[in-house]
């Protein structure tokens, strides 16, 4: 298992470096002067040559990219245009915001939708089934943004059960030690922050789950379904096993496999859907970063932020591969 981790490792060194050169390329090729857009268009010539040639954007596209290049590998991306603060710093008070949401949220779709994929696959063509099944569609079919204002506008606004904004009430003190609110709150016994920051993470986080949650409750049932007509669980059945045991502990290890890979790869969606939820529900994570850095050419903080977030997909893709090997142990050879 060692070997396997380590040459999967090796193995992203490469992806890192084309995510760096496509993050830069993108960035620097896109219509405008930065500068022009820090000083305004009020500003001079002189003015604007100055601020270029501070932030360095005079240099050759090569040399810049050279610098890009070492900041990332030391963790220095620079400071933000807008803020003139560390770039990283931002993105990592920014970031666990939204790792938070994204794990409430993937969680949500996990508890509901594998349960009920299990359900409609042993009670096939069934009413559950059918209702499972238009609900996936629907659930597919909804846009985050549209989902979020919902329910924002049903428990927020006219129920009142859950707050519509933030992460954390205002005049709740909280102490951060790691910037994960959850944690901080359990670390420090400090149960009402607790509390309080988990009802502000149900509705984006239901908002954020639900087409993951549709996707693989369909997964779950579809990979369960195909699992059961094997030659394998047809011989546990005949050996007089009962149907929980063949299907929970002959059937559903199998069936898991491809769920999975959906979860993994649900989990970059959710980081990039997370800029819809974040903006709706104003929440101080990287998706309402990177709209006001992408608005204002913060080009450190735009950088920083991408590199984080491939990165974040990367690893959990990467713990998708070592539980795959896990679960089968021939992936490993």
């Amino acid at each position: 298992m060692l070997e396997y981790i380590i040459k999967r490792l090796i193995a992203l060194v490469p992806v890192l470096f084309g995510i760096t050169l496509l993050v830069f390329l993108a960035m620097h090729f896109v219509p405008g002067d930065v500068a022009q857009t820090l000083i305004g268009e009020k500003g001079g010539h002189e003015e604007v040559a100055k601020l270029r040639h501070e932030l360095g954007l005079d240099k050759p596209i090569y040399v810049q990219y050279g610098i890009f290049l070492k900041h990332a590998i030391t963790g220095n991306f620079g400071v933000s245009y807008q803020t003139m603060e560390p770039a990283t710093g931002a993105v990592m008070r920014a970031f666990p915001v939204t790792i938070q949401l994204s794990l409430v949220a993937i969680l949500f779709s996990m508890i509901i939708a594998i349960p009920a994929g299990i359900f409609a696959a042993v009670r096939q063509y069934s009413l559950f089934d059918n209702i499972l099944m238009a609900g996936a569609v629907l659930g597919i079919s909804m846009p985050i943004f549209w989902t979020a204002v919902l329910l924002m506008m049903l428990f927020s606004l006219r129920l009142r059960w859950f707050p519509f904004t933030g992460i954390i009430s205002n005049g709740i003190t909280l102490q951060h030690i790691t910037g994960f609110h959850l944690l901080d709150a359990a670390l420090t016994g400090n149960w009402t922050a607790f509390v309080d920051v988990l009802r502000h993470l149900v509705l984006p986080g239901i908002a954020l789950g639900a087409l993951p949650m549709a996707i693989i409750a369909r997964m779950m049932r579809s990979s369960l379904l195909e699992v059961l007509q094997k030659d394998y669980v047809n011989t546990a059945r005949a050996k007089g096993l009962s149907e929980n045991v063949v299907i929970l502990r002959h059937a559903l290890r199998n069936a898991l496999l491809p769920v999975i890979t959906v979860v993994g790869l649900q989990f970059g969606n959710l980081l990039c859907g997370a800029i819809l939820t974040e903006t709706v529900f104003a929440m101080p994570g990287i998706g309402r970063l990177a709209v006001t850095s992408i608005l204002f050419r913060d080009y450190p903080v735009v950088e920083a932020l991408v590199l984080f977030t491939a990165l974040a997909v990367v690893v959990v893709n990467l713990l998708v591969d070592v539980s795959y090997a896990y679960i089968d142990p021939r992936i490993r050879y």
